[in-house]
């Protein structure tokens, strides 16, 4: 047997891998070469993409740990712009079916939403924010609608459509401390108040995440990198809920009442310098800032700065009485017209010459009474500007409250040195320099705290993501007068609000002995920058004899009925300070008030 020339054989087999080979070879030049912006498209398809991953915001809660801002599951509706061609769904006007499905479901304008889905050169664009899980169960309904009409190989006008988990922002109590809260803005980021104060600190860091996607879905087997995102830190405040919430009704009742431009309540607690609340009206609501008045978002109780008028006499009889230049029973005549510098002085009412105590200077709240007292703070009137102005900074005039809210002011108190003519005189009765309402309430808080200033505080602590607690520093503290020289005030603005004679009568509060000031201002407009219109205010400590709470009252430009301290915010204070004593459960003393003679015994 003779076996075949293996020669032919060998021949066919190196003819048929050539052939294989140029197949190979001229597919991959069509591919390469010929055909490579075609299959770059088809490739795109399956294109990675990055889509950030937003963290969780921190919650700001009330010292009792009731949400006042925290955060909703939500959705931002998202789209590639890719996936609404008409290669990709066989259509020449996808994104106009898509924006007509789309824009009931969304509450967003139709041909806004189409440009947005015909854009060029992106595979990423935003719809709409923060939507409720309730519209994302929407839109999949309507994907999958559309997804069954579609024909093999192409894609619904819908399929480019996404969900992004993107928390919503809300506050559980409306309208409750939104001046405090502020609010959060379209773009995730603090706008006003806290927010926008601690806004790194409860934003944390966001994330993300890069996978593979086919045909506007994830492909499970390509791999996925992420980043997570890092929540934010949980805020707690010094607020109590309730006792804010009775501030901030009390408050908007009266500058409504009032027909007044605005308000501001402060609540703190006197040992230890906490806010318990901080009320300003006209108020808003955080999670709906579109219906506010622009001028109501800010936080005015740090942010506006004002003449004080007469509860600044606290200040001036504070130095006085330390200076060893008087005590409560000294004998003060005070004439109806009282001339200084380039000016006559008077007091609120015509008056035949009074013959008080100084005890009786501050329950009659006499601006005549207060320059002749404060004139003997030094052998000079310059000298007794230094000292005054010693203790007004003392009392924080003129400083940081140390909340570091934004917007908040330090107010204005000139040096001694640049006091005009009549500021010298005007100073001592709380016109001529300025504060905010916090740095007014903090006066009475000293006094009540024995003589010592215990920096406000609005922060309690944090929790971080890492579950740690950490507390808050403690407050700067600094004494400004003696505990005997404090008691003594006390005793002394117990007869503003006990005495028949005292300004401050519309306080009183039965079964409690209670210290308190009027204050009635000439206001500076601030549209002008002249006197136009009034400050009242009223401020106060309770129990007067063992001190707990600090009220602080003002309303600015009330321009119906009275424009007096007692009448505007006598009835405030009443309000607030009974819900705060009995919602803290503070009982009455026991003690009987002191009684200071306001009369003295020669003008009897």
């Amino acid at each position: 047997m003779r076996l075949a020339k293996p020669k032919p054989r060998l021949r066919l087999i190196t003819f048929g891998l050539t052939f294989v080979v140029l197949v190979f070879t001229a597919r991959l030049l069509q591919v390469q070469a010929v055909d490579a912006s075609a299959f770059a498209e088809k490739a795109a398809v399956n294109r990675y993409i990055t889509v950030p991953q937003v963290a969780e915001r921190g919650t700001i809660a009330a010292r009792d740990g009731s949400a006042l801002a925290t955060t909703v599951d939500a959705y931002d509706i998202t789209a590639d712009p890719y996936l609404f061609t008409r290669k990709q769904t066989g259509v020449a006007d996808a994104p106009e079916r898509a924006a007509a499905q789309l824009a009931p479901v969304l509450g967003e304008d139709e041909q806004e939403l189409a440009a947005k889905l015909s854009r060029k050169k992106t595979r990423y664009v935003l719809l709409a924010r923060q939507q409720s899980p309730q519209v994302w169960q929407k839109i999949k309904k309507l994907k999958a609608d559309l997804a069954e009409d579609v024909p093999a190989g192409k894609g619904s006008v819908l399929a480019g459509i996404y969900r992004e988990e993107h928390a919503k922002r809300v506050y559980p109590n409306e309208k409750l401390a939104s001046s405090v809260l502020g609010f959060v803005n379209a773009e995730g980021k603090g706008g006003a108040g806290l927010e926008a104060q601690m806004n790194k600190q409860l934003a944390g860091r966001d994330g993300k995440i890069t996978y593979a996607q086919s045909g506007g879905r994830q492909v499970p087997t390509a791999g996925v990198r992420e980043r997570p995102p890092r929540p934010g830190a949980d805020v707690d405040l010094t607020l109590d809920r309730d006792i804010q919430w009775a501030a901030q009704k009390a408050i908007v009742e009266q500058v409504e009442e009032s027909q007044a431009d605005r308000g501001y309540v402060i609540v703190q607690d006197t040992r230890t310098g906490e806010l318990l609340a901080m009320a300003n009206a006209p108020d808003f609501d955080p999670g709906d800032i579109t219906r506010a008045d622009p001028d109501a978002l800010g936080n005015a109780a740090v942010q506006d700065a004002y003449e004080p008028g007469s509860t600044a006499k606290l200040m001036s009889m504070a130095a006085v009485l330390e200076e060893g230049k008087a005590t409560p029973a000294t004998e003060v005549t005070v004439p109806n017209r009282l001339k200084r510098a380039d000016r006559s002085f008077a007091d609120d009412v015509d008056h035949e010459t009074w013959h008080l105590t100084l005890n009786g200077v501050l329950a009659k709240s006499s601006n005549i009474g207060t320059i002749l007292a404060t004139e003997q703070l030094g052998k000079t009137q310059k000298q007794a500007n230094q000292v005054l102005h010693r203790y007004l900074r003392d009392f924080g005039i003129g400083r940081e409250t140390g909340l570091g809210m934004p917007g908040a002011t330090s107010g204005i108190l000139p040096k001694p040195e640049d006091w005009s003519a009549s500021q010298q005189y005007t100073i001592p009765f709380g016109q001529g320099f300025s504060l905010n309402a916090v740095q007014a309430a903090s006066i009475y808080s000293t006094i009540a705290n024995g003589g010592v200033r215990t920096e406000p505080s609005l922060l309690r602590g944090t929790t971080g993501p890492d579950g740690r607690y950490r507390k808050a520093p403690e407050p700067e503290k600094n004494r400004v007068v003696s505990e005997k020289t404090a008691k003594t005030l006390a005793k002394m603005l117990e007869s503003v609000v006990d005495d028949m004679e005292g300004t401050g009568t519309t306080a009183k509060i039965p079964g409690y002995r209670v210290a308190g000031k009027t204050g009635t201002a000439n206001r500076v407009d601030p549209q002008t920058g002249r006197y136009k219109g009034y400050t009242a205010s009223f401020a106060g400590f309770a129990p007067a004899d063992k001190p707990r709470i600090t009220v602080y009252c003002a309303v600015q430009n009330p321009k119906k009925g009275s424009y007096f301290g007692s009448s505007v915010c006598g009835p405030v204070y009443k309000q607030v300070m009974k819900f705060a004593l009995k919602s803290l459960q503070i009982p009455p003393t026991g003690e009987g008030p002191a009684r200071l003679p306001v009369l003295a015994r020669s003008g009897d």
